[in-house]
């Protein structure tokens, strides 16, 4: 019989494979100071494009001092216990009624992460009888809630209204035959390559086809939208989305999620999400914090505006320059270029210790074989010096990549040290 640990130490999966190289540098890698566009990494300051605080928040004196506030008054452990048993508050309540409201929906409640709350909405939504239609480019959250579901699933092509025509017809065919139903899920921005989900088209195959939809529009909530209510509210298509996802961990700065939707369903999730039910309250600073954070949305659109701004001025300047930032109609500003994993480490590392540029960088299997993706999150608190450094350091790397130095590079540095990494 196989001892599991012996199968764990023979393959540490695809990224652990790359552990001793990349392990508290390119994954895990420390950053340190207060987070805001500069910040220090291995000891030198760098211009930091990896937080997902899209409207600065974190820093905003207004939050800060509101999390300061909650926290000294209720500490780090109020609420005691669940919400069904001990964990509700007036706080709690009025932080869903606000966002409700924001988000267009009757109704809404508190989750305590984003990432374990989709799975255990998804859980709680289905039945085995139902049968689940979701985009291939899901986030995890969508894909693990996905594998809980002991039912029938199919995935359409991402962004492909033709492609998901065909499984909702599929789908229809089985939940018919099981006396079930259709849930479809997709994403109001798709975080690695920055594409809105096609929502509007989504919602027009209602006129064809019986199904729910769920949207995790994580990168969209305070980003898109006359209001920042979304990428629903970016395609006018908010009242057909039926259940609405998103975290607090991007333009919220903090962390728990919310769901909203109609008042019966919400209710029906509030009795039922098992990821809720037996883990603790969110506590009242983020609470509180939140109701700070969601007040400064809803009154300084001048904060949105900024974003925008910087977000216009950051990928018009790469453009620019050469290089290919695929179909992005949101914040998120993906770099792609061409290359190997090793290029790509080589790359990053030039331009953190020679430029002074930290950006996240993302290879197979993530995304497609060949391919290297840095991921730039422009935020509000962004200035144009910082915008400036940073066009001129891709430049900079635009010419090595193309003139093959980092490809040389990753060939020596294979043979010097003996790296041998597995097809993956």
């Amino acid at each position: 019989m196989l001892d599991i640990f012996d199968r764990i130490k023979e393959n540490p999966g695809p990224l652990g494979q790359f552990a001793d190289y990349a392990e508290g540098y390119f994954i895990f890698p420390r950053l340190e100071g207060p987070i805001g566009p500069r910040m220090t990494f291995q000891g030198r300051e760098v211009i930091f494009w990896s937080a997902n605080d899209y409207l600065g928040f974190c820093n905003h004196p207004e939050v800060k001092k509101a999390d300061a506030e909650a926290a000294a008054e209720y500490g780090m452990f109020y609420p005691m216990g669940a919400r069904a048993m001990s964990g509700e508050t007036d706080q709690h309540l009025e932080l869903e009624r606000q966002l409700a409201d924001f988000v267009q929906k009757e109704s809404c409640y508190l989750l305590n992460f984003g990432y374990q709350g989709m799975v255990s909405t998804i859980d709680a939504l289905v039945s085995r009888h139902d049968v689940i239609v979701y985009d291939s480019d899901s986030h995890a959250c969508i894909v693990d809630g996905v594998r809980l579901h002991v039912g029938k699933s199919f995935t359409f092509k991402h962004n492909d209204i033709a492609s998901l025509k065909k499984n909702l017809e599929r789908a229809t065919k089985v939940a018919e035959e099981n006396g079930g139903g259709v849930l479809v899920i997709t994403e109001g921005v798709f975080g690695m390559r920055g594409m809105q989900g096609k929502l509007k088209e989504i919602c027009e195959l209602k006129k064809d086809f019986k199904f729910r939809l769920l949207v995790d529009d994580a990168h969209g909530f305070g980003t898109l939208g006359k209001t920042g209510a979304g990428a629903g509210e970016e395609q006018g298509c908010q009242d057909e989305i039926d259940i609405y996802f998103s975290t607090f961990a991007k333009s919220m700065a903090g962390f728990g999620a919310f769901i909203a939707g109609d008042k019966e369903v919400i209710r029906y999730l509030k009795f039922n999400l098992r990821s809720q039910i037996f883990a603790k309250s969110l506590t009242m600073p983020m609470v509180i914090g939140g109701l700070k954070r969601l007040e400064l949305l809803r009154s300084k659109p001048e904060i949105k505006a900024k974003l925008w701004e910087n977000v216009n001025k950051l990928q018009n300047g790469l453009k620019e320059r050469g290089f290919n930032l695929g179909n992005t109609n949101t914040c998120v500003t993906p770099v792609m270029m061409q290359g190997s994993p090793v290029e790509a480490t080589l790359l990053v590392k030039d331009l953190r210790e020679n430029y002074g540029v930290f950006t996240s960088v993302v290879v197979y299997p993530v995304i497609p074989k060949g391919m290297i993706l840095l991921r730039l999150i422009p935020t509000a608190s962004h200035s144009d010096a910082e915008i400036n450094e940073t066009l001129e350091a891709f430049g900079a790397i635009h010419d090595k990549l193309v003139n093959g130095h980092y490809k040389a590079e990753a060939e020596k540095l294979l043979e010097e040290q003996h790296l041998s990494f597995k097809p993956i």
